[in-house]
């Protein structure tokens, strides 16, 4: 049985679905929803926590809680892999290789991760879940001198992320990311369990180390109704670039 702030998460999100809670709404304070649920203050703060984690609700310091957004969003102002974006949100990740292969390099390999074409790079097929739900296919392009050490990686690891830095003290820490919207083919729509043409939120990523060295790069795809992504924007720092689809 999930603990008691999960449960108090879980009929959070709910509400806000249904719009108990519409966008822009504040929620009702700490002592109000300890007394709703018949919890501590301490079992909130942790229901609450996990929900400004999924970028549902964000404050400022002294004020209550506001609605954010009506879906769980992953910031990827962060760079967490799926796994971590999961168990921030109370969430179980999973992750199932289909398909791992070795192809030589194509001309779009050989751009992204700065190497030469036809050196062979490990190609993953991998379906990821939350509690057991298919949301996310990747397919990744890991460069060749990080290769090997994905190839020996469990193909059930629920963290390659982790794994590698765990095993190898690799840390990714730079990313570029592209998002657009793509119809799921046949392959895509039976991994989902979708209907064929449905829409998709895809994101094709390379992610480097601190120097600037690629290690991946990836096609992604989500289904729609299992993430958003979030931007944060300032005078100072601004991040989003707006280009036509390509």
């Amino acid at each position: 049985m999930a603990a008691r702030h999960e449960q108090i998460a879980e009929e959070l999100r709910r509400a806000i679905r249904r719009e108990e809670y519409p966008v822009g709404a504040r929620l009702p304070a700490e002592t109000e929803l300890a007394a709703q649920y018949g919890v501590s203050r301490g079992t909130v703060r942790q229901a609450v926590a996990a929900l400004t984690a999924e970028g549902l609700i964000g404050s400022r310091q002294g004020a209550r809680r506001v609605v954010l957004a009506d879906h769980r969003s992953q910031s990827f102002g962060e760079l967490r892999s799926f796994a971590q974006w999961a168990q921030a949100m109370g969430r179980t990740a999973t992750g199932h290789v289909v398909r791992q292969e070795y192809r030589p390099a194509t001309a779009e390999d050989a751009a992204r991760l700065q190497l030469d074409q036809g050196v062979p790079l490990l190609n993953v097929l991998r379906v990821r879940g939350l509690d057991g739900e298919p949301v996310l296919i990747e397919r990744t392009v890991y460069a060749d001198w990080i290769s090997p050490t994905v190839e020996a990686i469990s193909p059930e690891c629920a963290s390659v992320t982790q794994r590698l830095y765990e095993d190898t003290g690799l840390v990714f820490a730079h990313g570029e990311h592209v998002i657009d919207a793509v119809a799921a083919g046949s392959r895509d729509a039976a991994l989902l369990g979708l209907r064929r043409t449905s829409p998709l939120l895809r994101v094709r990523r390379v992610t480097t180390t601190h120097d600037g060295r690629p290690v991946e790069w990836s096609d992604d795809r989500y289904r729609p109704d299992a993430v958003s992504f979030t931007v944060h924007n300032s005078i100072a720092n601004n991040a989003l670039v707006r280009t036509t689809a390509g």
